[in-house]
C-alpha cells in the first residue's frame, strides 16, 4: 500500500506535461451539446451555461449561440464576433484553450438543472 502511495504522485507528475489532446468535432458535440457548463473564465469570471441542441445558449442573465467547427467551439454573444476555443474533456471536466493557452475550465452537468 506505501509503495503505491509512494508512487502515485510520481506518476502524475510525469505524466502531467503532455496534458490531453483537443477533442475532435464529434467528441465536443457529445459531450456538450444538451447539458451546462459551470465554470470560470481567466477574462470574465463564473459563468454557468446551457448549450441547447439546437445551437443557443442560455443562461441567468444572457443568451448567446454556439457551433463546433475544425474541431473548436465557437461562441457568440450578442453583436460581437464569435470566439473560437479548442475543448480538452476528462469526463466531466472541460477546458477550454485559445492559441494553445488556458483560457478557462468546467464541469459538465447534465441536462439544463436551472431550467434556463
Amino acid at each position: 500500500m506505501h509503495r503505491l502511495v509512494l508512487a502515485l504522485p510520481f506518476l502524475v507528475l510525469a505524466a502531467a506535461p503532455a496534458g490531453a489532446e483537443p477533442a475532435d468535432n464529434e467528441t465536443i458535440r457529445q459531450a456538450l451539446s444538451g447539458n451546462t457548463v459551470e465554470g470560470e473564465m481567466a477574462l470574465t469570471g463564473p459563468y454557468v451555461e446551457y448549450y441547447d441542441a439546437d445551437g443557443s445558449i442560455r443562461s441567468r442573465d444572457y443568451e448567446g449561440s454556439w457551433r463546433v467547427r475544425d474541431d473548436r467551439m465557437c461562441f457568440r454573444y450578442g453583436e460581437e464576433p464569435a470566439t473560437c476555443y479548442e475543448v480538452e474533456i476528462d469526463g466531466e471536466s472541460v477546458t477550454w484553450l485559445k492559441d494553445g493557452q488556458e483560457n478557462g475550465k468546467g464541469r459538465i452537468v447534465p441536462g439544463n438543472p436551472n431550467g434556463f
